[in-house]
């Protein structure tokens, strides 16, 4: 059997590849539905979504459950504070920071939101039967945690051995 370092690379047939393209299809199709029913960026939505779970959380932490960068986050918030949709309040913990929270504008937004993101959630979904949506999610879960062992330094090994099923 051939070493995967030994077969030449095609694009398509890379793992990574089609997780990015997959997710930027989608990605894309949800923005199109969000910028056309509420005027949300993907951004947007997604501070939205993760403030209304949380009830208040910092920018900092916005961006590390997200993934999103640090000038994405910022430049979303600044709109949704705009639109008064968020609200900027002191963080009792940290006086370098602020809690982002829902107004009232932006709980009301969430309510109608939520319910078309599961909506078009399922109809992306329906084709599949539950069980290989929960195991793709599942795997989806542990690519999560075996990138990001990959991530930290290793201690007596590879990081990654330690993830397991």
């Amino acid at each position: 059997m051939t070493a995967p370092s030994d077969r030449p690379l095609l694009l398509d047939d890379f793992i990574p590849f089609r997780l990015s393209f997959t997710s930027n299809l989608v990605s894309d199709t949800i923005a199109r539905s969000y910028e056309s029913l509420f005027g949300l960026s993907i951004p947007e939505w997604r501070l939205v979504a993760v403030i209304a779970e949380t009830g208040g959380i910092t920018q900092a932490e916005i961006g590390h459950r997200t993934r999103m960068d640090k000038v994405t986050v910022s430049r979303a918030a600044i709109a949704l504070v705009e639109r008064g949709l968020l609200e900027r309040r002191a963080n009792a913990s940290d006086r370098r920071s602020h809690l982002l929270m829902l107004s009232d504008a932006g709980r009301t937004l969430y309510a109608a939101v939520a319910p078309k993101a599961r909506d078009l959630e399922a109809r992306i979904f329906a084709q599949f039967d539950p069980a290989e949506v929960a195991a793709f999610t599942a795997m989806l879960r542990r690519i999560d945690a075996v990138t990001s062992a990959l991530d930290q330094p290793a201690q007596g090994g590879d990081g990654v051995h330690s993830v397991r099923k």
